[in-house]
């Protein structure tokens, strides 16, 4: 039985203000809610709305697209990780049935002469919507800013250096991922388009889905339904952080479950933000996070390495 409760919401304008006070507490809200929920819900993020609109708008465009236009932004070679996946191809770690849907997805443009260019395929413009790639680039500009500024208060909360994942976080590998759950059009073998999962990254920001689905797994083992406010993006742990924090900060088990029968002719939209470091950074227990009572839980791995792994167990990499 699915309970609801909201999740825990924070305003980073807060965190912003310049006033110690305000960050201090602001700080304590999103390190407890992170040890508690592993949800956040944010306000006054600094993405603007129209901006959340247009990505909507043009993301809807491709998605309408026929099949055989879309299939050449596919580019195999890529795992994934550029451009589009089509239908049924990404499971979850530990399931065989695909997820019932298809994306796109947006990496990292190094605009600064970082030989880290070197790491990252470019990105796949979509010549048929032409605003879709600007569109993209622009919101990921926005969606690394303010995960920058939550991983600040992330690193204040377990007593690091204010500024200790900027330099790890600059012209990281982060994706920007548009989601399509088609309409269900046939009784479905399982109630669930995308299998119970955590994500692979520091942070995933969510910013506002089509329609309602997705549902957290609480610490009462409970399904909690998470729905998207109005002007708020929601952030969650990914496993990489809670890697790095020995389980201090745990990364959220969520889904996606499929509508009721009388939605089942509609879509779902979904554009997470998944907040990745540069490859090279090591996630390594932070030695504050290991303890008698948490003993050190993790091998050493670096983000690249890890990031290898999982693209391997959910289907995208063979």
């Amino acid at each position: 039985m699915a309970t609801t409760h909201s999740i825990p919401s924070v305003d980073l304008a807060d965190f912003t203000s310049g006033d110690a006070g305000r960050k201090a507490a602001f700080v304590q809200q999103l390190g407890k809610a992170y040890e508690e929920v592993g949800f956040v819900a944010v306000k006054n993020h600094g993405i603007p709305d129209e901006l959340i609109a247009d990505l909507y708008n043009y993301v809807q465009q491709f998605f309408k697209l026929p099949f055989e236009t879309k299939h050449k932004y596919e580019i195999p070679e890529l795992a994934g990780q550029r451009g589009y996946t089509s239908f049924g191809k990404e499971h979850a770690k530990g399931y065989e049935a695909p997820d019932l849907k298809e994306f796109f997805q947006f990496g990292q443009t190094v605009e600064d002469n970082d030989p880290i260019s070197e790491q990252y395929p470019p990105n796949v413009t979509v010549d048929e919507v032409p605003a879709f790639t600007p569109t993209f680039f622009k919101a990921y500009r926005g969606f690394e800013t303010s995960g920058k500024y939550l991983l600040q208060a992330i690193a204040l909360y377990l007593g690091l250096d204010e500024n200790y994942f900027d330099g790890k976080i600059h012209n990281g590998n982060s994706i920007l991922r548009a989601i399509h759950y088609p309409p269900i059009t046939q009784e479905p073998k399982s109630a669930i388009r995308a299998e119970q999962h955590e994500d692979i990254n520091l942070i995933t920001l969510l910013v506002g889905a089509s329609a309602d689905g997705l549902q957290i797994l609480d610490k009462q083992n409970n399904w909690v339904p998470v729905t998207s406010l109005p002007e708020q993006i929601v952030v969650n742990v990914g496993d990489m952080l809670q890697r790095l924090t020995n389980n201090r900060l745990k990364s959220t088990t969520h889904r996606v479950v499929n509508p009721p029968r009388e939605m089942w002719n509609t879509s779902r939209y979904s554009i997470p933000f998944f907040l990745h470091p540069k490859s090279e950074m090591k996630l390594d227990a932070l030695e504050s996070c290991i303890t008698a009572a948490n003993p050190l839980a993790y091998e050493p791995i670096t983000a690249g390495e890890y990031l290898d792994e999982r693209l391997r167990e959910i289907g995208l990499k063979k």
